[in-house]
C-alpha cells in the first residue's frame, strides 16, 4: 500500500538534488560511468536540464560513444547555448568524431572543436577540462588551425590560476610533446609534489615519460630505466586508483618488466576503484608480451560483458586486444571475429584492420 507514495517522495526531493548537481568533479576525476548514471537519473526527472545533458555528453565521449555524445551536446546547447559545460561537451564530441573520421573533413571538425573549447573557457575560465583540452589541441593540431606550442603554454598558465597542479601537468605535457623533456620534468615533479595521489597527474607524467619524443631526447635505454624506476616510486601513491595503476603497468611493460606489471594489476583488482580498467590492462599485457594468454583472454571476456570505464579507447580496444590474444593462442578464426567486432564499432580502426590483414 505504500508504493504509490514513493514517486511523490522522490519528486519532492528532486529540486534540492538538482540544485546541488555538480558533475565536474566526477568528470575531472575520470569517473565517467558515475557521471553518466547521475546525469541520466536527473534527466528522467528534468529532461530540460542543460548541465545534465552536457555532463552526459562528456561522459559518452570518454566512453567512445560519439554519435550519442554529439546528440546530447546538441540538446545541451539547444537549452542553454552559452553554458560553458555545453560548449565543452560539443567541442569534445566534435574533436572525437574528427579523429575517428581520418579524412579531410577532420580538419573542419577540429577547427569547430577548437572554437567550442575557446568559447568554453571564455564563458567560464575555471573549467579545468576545457583548458586542458584546448592546451593539448594547440600543441598537436597543425599550424593551419592555429596550433602552436606557445598558445598551448598560455593555456597552461591560465589553468595554473585555477588548479596549480593540473596547470603544471599541462605545461609538462606540452613541453614533452615538443621534445623538451629536461624542461618538462620539473613541471611534472611540481605537480606530483602538490598532488601526489592524483591519478591524472601520475598518468600524465608516466605517459609523457614513455613517448617517442622523450625517447629521442634521452635515449631508449635511459628511458626504460627511468620508466621502471618512476613506476615503482609512484606505486604507493597510486593506491587502488585504476587510472594511475594502468599508467604504472604501461611504464613497467615498456621497461621490459612484464611480470611486475602483471603482479601489480592482478593484485590490485579486488580493491580497485575501476576493475574494468585493470582487466583491460591485463589483456593488454598478455597481448603485448605473449605471456599469461589464457588469463588475459579471460580478463578481456569479462571486460566485454560489463560496463567499461571511460578513457580507454572503449570496447573497440577490448575486441582488438582480444583478437591479438586469440591469434597468439592459434585461434585464428576467433581472432578474425574479434577484429571484425572492433571494425564494426569503428570501421576506420587502423589497428583492427592491420590485425585482420595479418590473419588472412
Amino acid at each position: 500500500m505504500m508504493r504509490p507514495f514513493v514517486p511523490i517522495v522522490l519528486i519532492a526531493t528532486l529540486p534540492a538534488a538538482a540544485a546541488d548537481y555538480a558533475p565536474r568533479r566526477d568528470l575531472d576525476a575520470g569517473r565517467y560511468l558515475k557521471a553518466l548514471a547521475d546525469a541520466e537519473a536527473l534527466l528522467k526527472a528534468e529532461p530540460g536540464n542543460a548541465l545534465a545533458w552536457a555532463a552526459k555528453s562528456q561522459a559518452l565521449t570518454a566512453l567512445v560513444r560519439l554519435p550519442e555524445a554529439a546528440e546530447a551536446a546538441g540538446r545541451a546547447m539547444a537549452r542553454q547555448p552559452g553554458l560553458a559545460d555545453a560548449l565543452l561537451a560539443r567541442g569534445l564530441a566534435r574533436a572525437g568524431m574528427a579523429v575517428q573520421q581520418r579524412n579531410l573533413g577532420s580538419l573542419r571538425g577540429l577547427a569547430n572543436a577548437m572554437d567550442d573549447l575557446k568559447a568554453a573557457v571564455q564563458a567560464d575560465p575555471t573549467l579545468v577540462t576545457a583548458w586542458m583540452s584546448l592546451g593539448l589541441a594547440y600543441a598537436q593540431v597543425p599550424g593551419l588551425l592555429g596550433g602552436s606550442t606557445r598558445r598551448g603554454l598560455e593555456c597552461a598558465q591560465n589553468l595554473r590560476r585555477v588548479d596549480e597542479a593540473r596547470g603544471d601537468v599541462l605545461q609538462g605535457t606540452i613541453l614533452a610533446l615538443d621534445g623538451r623533456w629536461q624542461e618538462a620534468q620539473p613541471w611534472f615533479q611540481r605537480a606530483l609534489a602538490a598532488a601526489p595521489g592524483d591519478p591524472e597527474v601520475i598518468y600524465a607524467y608516466l605517459d609523457a615519460l614513455g613517448t617517442r619524443e622523450t625517447r629521442k631526447a634521452m635515449g631508449a635505454q635511459e628511458q626504460k630505466r627511468q620508466q621502471g624506476q618512476e613506476a615503482m616510486r609512484l606505486l604507493p601513491a597510486a593506491r587502488n586508483r585504476a587510472r594511475a595503476l594502468t599508467a604504472i603497468c604501461d611504464a613497467l611493460l615498456d621497461a621490459d618488466r612484464v611480470e611486475d606489471a602483471w603482479r601489480i594489476a592482478e593484485g590490485a583488482l579486488p580493491a580497485t576503484d575501476a576493475p574494468s580498467l585493470l582487466r583491460l590492462q591485463l589483456g593488454k599485457l598478455a597481448a603485448r608480451s605473449g605471456r599469461h594468454l589464457e588469463a588475459g583472454l579471460a580478463a578481456l571476456d569479462q571486460v566485454l560483458r560489463e560496463p567499461l570505464e571511460g578513457g580507454t579507447g572503449g570496447y573497440g580496444t577490448a575486441h582488438w586486444r582480444r583478437g591479438q590474444v586469440l591469434a597468439a593462442l592459434g585461434r585464428r578464426e576467433e581472432a578474425r571475429d574479434a577484429a571484425r567486432a572492433a571494425l564494426r564499432l569503428d570501421p576506420k580502426d587502423a589497428k583492427a584492420a592491420r590485425l585482420m590483414k595479418e590473419l588472412h
